[in-house]
C-alpha cells in the first residue's frame, strides 16, 4: 500500500471511541485556544477586514467569529481562517516549527455549521487527526522547505486540514486521498512573505489553506477524482516542496495510537514563538535596573526574526513586530508584559521601545544546547554596572513547561474581550468548548 493510501484509510477509520484520552483532551485544548485567538483578533486585526467583507457577500450558515457575519462554508474558512493567525497567539509545534490548527480549526467550524448536526465527539476526532497528520508531514520531510523558496506552515497546514475536513465529512479512504490530491492543487505559500516590509500577509496567511480544505474536502465528497499518489508520486508534495525524499518511517510512527497534538505548545504571550525565549528573560530583567545594552544569542532557525536588523529594530507593521526578536526584547523590557493590548501602531512608534530595541545586539550558535525555535541565552549590561545572563532551553507554553487547563481558559476569556461581536458569557462558553464531547451539535456553540 502507497503512503498516501495508508494515511488515507488512517483518516478515514479515525473513531473517537479509539482515541487515547491524551489525544481527546489535546484536542479540547486545541479547540479552546484556537477559538478564543480567532475572537481576538475579529477586533484587533483590521488586515482581516477585506476577508470578512467578502465571506459577508457569500451569505451562508457558518459565522465567522466575533463578527455579525455569517457566510458560506468557503467564506467562514477564509474569514476564520484570516484571523487565526492574524494576532499571532496560536498554539504551534516546536519539532516541526508550524501552526497545525491554524488553518485546521476554521475549515472544520464552518464544515460542522453548513453540514450538521456535527456531534462534539465528531469535532474533536477530527482535529485530533487533522492536527497529527500536518505534524507528521512535517517531521518527515527532510529537506527544509525554505531550501526550495516555500514558507512552510501555511503550506503543511493545508494537508492536516484538509484531512481534518475529509474526517469530519465521514468521506472513506479514496475520498480522503481525493481532498488530499486537490489540496495539492491549491495549497502553497513563497517565502518571498518573509522579505516583504509592506505585506501584512503573513497575518491572514491560514485563509488560504483554511478555504482549500474546505473546498477539496467538499469537491472529494461530490466525486471529483485526485491522484494515485499526491503525497510521494513524482511530482508530489514531497517531489515539489521537499526535493523529493521522505522519511516514510517517521511518517506513520505510532500512528494512530500516539498523536502529535498531544506535544503542541501553546503561547503565553502574542507573538511568533521564536520570539518566546527572549520575552520570557526580558520579564525577568523588567523591573531591574535600566538596561544599557542586550545580546541576544539565537539559533539559525530564528535568523529570520532579526534579520535584516533595521526593519527588526523598527517593524512597520504589527505582525513584522511580532516577528522580531530586538523589538520583543524591547517591548518587556519598556513595559513588563507583553500582551495583545500592547501591539498597536502606538506601541511601534514608541521612542522608549524603539530605543531599547537599537541597544540589542545578536549573536548566532549554530549548535546551540536548546530546542531549535524555541530556546536562547540573553546577557545584558545594566545601567548599575552590573551584568546579568539568562538561557532558556524551552520556553513557557511547551508540553515541558504547559499552560493549565485554566490559564487556557483565562486566556480564552481575555481574546473574547477584544472581539468586535464578543460572546455573552465567555468564560462559560470556554468550559462548554471543555465538555464538547458531550453535545449533538458542536457547531451550534459558535452561532
Amino acid at each position: 500500500m502507497s503512503a498516501s493510501d495508508r494515511l488515507a484509510a488512517h483518516v478515514a477509520g479515525a473513531r473517537w471511541d479509539e482515541l487515547p484520552a491524551d489525544a481527546r483532551q489535546a484536542a479540547r485544548r486545541v479547540l479552546l485556544d484556537a477559538t478564543g485567538v480567532i475572537y481576538a483578533a475579529s477586533g484587533l486585526a483590521p488586515e482581516a477586514q477585506p476577508f470578512i467583507a467578502l465571506a459577508a457577500g457569500q451569505p451562508g450558515p457558518c459565522r465567522v467569529l466575533g463578527s455579525g457575519v455569517a457566510s458560506t462554508p468557503q467564506g467562514a474558512a477564509l474569514a476564520n481562517g484570516a484571523l487565526a493567525h492574524a494576532v499571532d497567539f496560536e498554539d504551534a509545534f516546536d519539532r516541526a516549527p508550524g501552526h497545525p490548527n491554524a488553518s485546521l480549526i476554521p475549515a472544520l467550524l464552518a464544515l460542522a455549521q453548513a453540514d450538521g448536526p456535527v456531534d462534539g465527539k465528531r469535532l474533536l476526532t477530527a482535529i485530533a487527526v487533522g492536527g497529527d497528520l500536518a505534524c507528521r508531514m512535517a517531521l518527515a520531510l527532510q529537506r527544509p522547505m525554505e531550501d526550495g523558496g516555500w514558507y512552510p506552515p501555511p503550506i503543511v497546514a493545508a494537508y492536516g486540514a484538509a484531512a481534518g475536513a475529509a474526517c469530519l465529512l465521514g468521506l472513506d479512504a479514496r475520498q480522503v486521498r481525493d481532498a488530499l490530491s486537490l489540496t495539492l492543487c491549491q495549497a502553497t505559500m513563497p517565502g518571498e512573505i518573509k522579505h516583504s516590509r509592506g505585506t501584512v500577509l503573513r497575518a491572514v496567511r491560514e485563509a488560504f489553506p483554511a478555504q482549500a480544505a474546505v473546498t477539496s474536502a467538499l469537491l472529494a465528497r461530490a466525486g471529483t477524482a485526485g491522484f494515485e499518489q499526491p503525497l510521494e508520486g513524482p511530482a508530489g508534495f514531497y517531489a515539489l516542496y521537499g526535493g523529493g525524499s521522505f522519511d516514510e518511517e517517521v511518517l506513520f510512527d505510532g500512528i494512530g495510537e500516539r498523536f502529535w497534538g498531544i506535544e503542541l505548545t501553546f503561547k503565553p504571550w502574542p507573538s511568533c514563538r521564536g520570539t518566546h525565549p527572549f520575552i520570557e528573560m526580558a520579564l525577568s530583567l523588567a523591573n531591574g535596573p535600566p538596561v544599557e545594552q542586550v545580546t541576544v544569542k539565537i539559533d539559525p532557525v530564528q535568523r529570520m526574526l532579526v534579520d535584516p536588523p533595521d526593519r527588526k529594530r523598527a517593524p512597520a507593521t504589527v505582525i513584522d513586530a511580532k516577528f522580531s526578536i530586538p523589538f520583543c526584547v524591547a517591548l518587556a523590557l519598556a513595559r513588563g508584559k507583553v500582551t495583545l493590548a500592547d501591539f498597536d501602531t502606538t506601541t511601534l512608534a514608541d521612542p522608549e521601545i524603539l530605543a531599547l530595541a537599537n541597544k540589542v545586539t545578536v549573536e548566532v550558535v549554530e549548535r546551540p544546547a536548546w530546542t531549535l525555535g524555541s530556546g536562547g541565552a540573553l546577557s545584558a549590561r545594566l545601567a548599575d554596572g552590573s551584568e546579568v545572563s539568562r538561557e532558556v532551553t524551552t520556553a513557557r507554553g511547551a508540553p515541558a513547561h504547559p499552560l493549565a487547563d485554566a490559564d487556557l481558559i483565562d486566556k480564552f476569556v481575555d481574546c473574547c474581550a477584544f472581539a468586535d461581536d464578543p460572546p455573552a458569557e465567555p468564560r462559560r462558553l470556554a468550559e462548554a468548548i471543555m465538555t464538547v464531547e458531550d453535545l449533538p451539535d458542536a457547531g451550534a456553540l459558535f452561532a
